[in-house]
């Protein structure tokens, strides 16, 4: 997932946005889906066409929104470029252990990812932004953390991937906070920076013979070209859509995504699911239960 939206609607939910925001969910969720469909392709490949495809897309959206005259001032601000490099550079790693995680057969621990960087991001506002947790929240923290824990020492390893998406999006989320720019103007702006990493590693990759694009079949093209479109329509239609919703709302849908991530991983994957995470797994969903929770009743207040 790619989207930050900092003032949705606090009076209610709007059917619209509500039907936006559970495509968007319903997308990211099946997303492993086609990332999986270009295992035979290299991590970094498939990262750099999901940049370079992704501007095309994003700059088409703003052009029928309107909303060009944003972007042209933030080109033109070196401050607002430098935000925007540091939010790229996060999301960009971002996306770069998720393809891994899936190509590699660990879409499960893409799951895990998601699943606690909410529970990260209340943990950061307490660090960095000094927001006051409740004991419920502090419980649910506490609780993820102890399931990662388990995990480490059942398993023999860290939850790298995981863990590392958990910190990059979390990270991510934190900084764009502060980058004054509507979630579209600010993606447009961030896969921009992007492109001249993206294209000269294309383009080596091209001269070096080693590039999969154009030289693979036919339809392992077509997928490269189309994942711009997997990652830049997804993130706009929640960016419209969570304007719409509530806070507490979106905290709730927001598991769709890791919910049918890790189904797919176990069901259509095939990926083992072991006496560790068959207890960790549990753990988490009772902090995001508790987590929701609170997150209700403070809505409610």
């Amino acid at each position: 997932m790619t989207a930050t939206v900092s003032m949705p609607a606090q009076g209610g939910d709007s059917p619209r946005g509500f039907a936006f925001a559970l495509a968007a969910y319903l997308m990211w969720g099946f997303l492993p889906v086609y990332m999986k469909a270009l295992a035979n392709v290299p991590t970094l490949e498939v990262l750099a066409h999901r940049v370079l495809w992704s501007v095309p897309v994003a700059l088409a959206v703003l052009v029928w929104l309107g909303r060009t005259s944003d972007l042209r001032a933030a080109l033109r601000s070196p401050k607002m470029l430098a935000m925007a490099a540091l939010t790229a550079a996060l999301i960009s790693v971002n996306w770069g252990l998720y393809v891994y995680a899936v190509q590699s057969g660990q879409a499960m621990e893409a799951a895990l990812g998601y699943y606690i960087n909410p529970l990260f991001s209340v943990l950061l506002g307490r660090v960095l932004l000094g927001e006051r947790l409740d004991r419920l929240q502090w419980l649910s923290v506490l609780l993820a953390a102890a399931a990662v824990v388990l995990l480490t020492v059942e398993t023999g390893r860290v939850p790298y991937l995981a863990i590392g998406m958990m910190l990059s999006w979390g990270f991510y989320a934190y900084f764009k906070k502060s980058l004054p720019l509507g979630p579209n103007q600010g993606f447009t702006l961030e896969v921009i920076l992007l492109t001249p990493f993206a294209l000269a590693w294309m383009v080596w990759l091209m001269a070096s013979g080693q590039a999969i694009f154009l030289n693979g079949d036919t339809t392992t093209t077509a997928l490269l070209v189309g994942a711009g479109i997997v990652t830049a329509v997804p993130l706009m239609v929640y960016a419209n859509g969570a304007k719409l919703l509530r806070l507490a709302t979106i905290g709730i849908m927001q598991y769709i995504t890791p919910t049918l991530i890790f189904l797919t991983a176990v069901f259509a994957f095939g990926e083992p699911f072991g006496q560790a995470r068959a207890i960790a797994f549990p753990m988490i969903w009772a902090a995001l239960a508790m987590y929701t929770y609170a997150l209700i009743r403070q809505s409610r207040r």
